[in-house]
């Protein structure tokens, strides 16, 4: 799933190419993905964008006439721009947006791979988007700005284990399964330590690591991305997705936890004391 940093640096670059451009037409070629209805998708038409901006892990395209379209990628979704507009017979598209100016017929478009269908789009005014569940029940941004208390933040989240109460956007927003394995390994703390058992230099080193990873993760893609904007950008991991390879920073071998739709990666030395979780369903591991 895009997180943070990818759809920070995927609003930016579509907002440079996109600001003050006209909306000629919209279409919502997988009908799952439209969630609203009133404003119709096309009071977007003849409409100027005036800019595309992030809220957690949503994009989001402020239209003229106070309009805004929210866009949640979910795991499989992609928004990009085109000089060529899509075919109709192309199954992947979710959302067309064609718009003038530049070289060609350009079309901002959401693209959607696999069978699922979760990414989203939602047509809404300033107060609709303020009061969607999306967006209200958010809880504060991990960058560039995360609570300077940490622990009181996490302290109401009870003995969840750090690892999943970091990926709860209601608690805190733009963290998801990549980064918190990074984010914890930065800061040298166990993924099963309850949440609610941060003292207050755990809580600094926690707070010092989401911003230092989430803040190079961006700066990397300042630096490698431009339009088009690659399917799959290059992440800048260190732990995830590295099972079985030296850690980084010690050599110690990168353990995994195998969950059923993902899995979660970590230094053995540097994070849990040694100690490895072999299987969740039949060890614990909570400090």
């Amino acid at each position: 799933m895009p997180e943070l940093p990818e759809v920070e640096i995927t609003a930016r670059r579509l907002s440079a190419a996109l600001t003050g451009a006209t909306i000629e037409s919209t279409l919502a070629p997988g009908i799952n993905a439209l969630k609203t209805f009133d404003p119709p998708l096309h009071a977007l038409d003849g409409r100027k964008i005036e800019g595309v901006r992030r809220i957690g892990k949503h994009a989001v395209i402020d239209v003229s006439g106070d309009l805004h379209v929210l866009v949640h990628l979910m795991s499989a979704g992609r928004l990009q721009l085109y000089d060529k507009r899509a075919s109709l017979r192309d199954r992947t598209s979710r959302l067309l947006i064609r718009v003038d100016g530049g070289s060609g017929e350009r079309e901002l478009r959401l693209r959607e791979f696999g069978t699922k269908q979760a990414a989203w789009v939602k047509v809404l005014t300033p107060e609709g988007l303020a009061a969607d569940d999306a967006v209200a029940k958010l809880g504060p941004e991990a960058w560039p700005d995360p609570p300077e208390d940490l622990a009181a933040l996490l302290k109401p989240v009870g003995a969840r284990p750090l690892q999943a109460a970091l990926r709860d956007q209601r608690v805190i927003t733009g963290i998801g399964r990549s980064w918190v394995d990074e984010i914890l390994w930065t800061a040298r703390l166990s993924p099963f330590k309850r949440a609610n058992d941060l003292d207050a230099k755990e809580a600094a080193a926690l707070r010092a690591a989401i911003l230092a990873r989430l803040g190079a993760a961006i700066d990397h893609y300042e630096a490698v991305v431009t339009l088009p904007i690659p399917d799959k950008l290059p992440l800048p991991l260190e732990v995830h997705r590295h099972a079985g390879e030296p850690c980084p920073r010690c050599g110690t071998t990168i353990e995994a936890v195998h969950y059923e739709s993902y899995v979660l990666c970590y230094c053995p030395h540097d994070q849990t004391g040694d100690r490895v979780l072999k299987d969740r369903r039949l060890s614990r591991l909570l400090k």
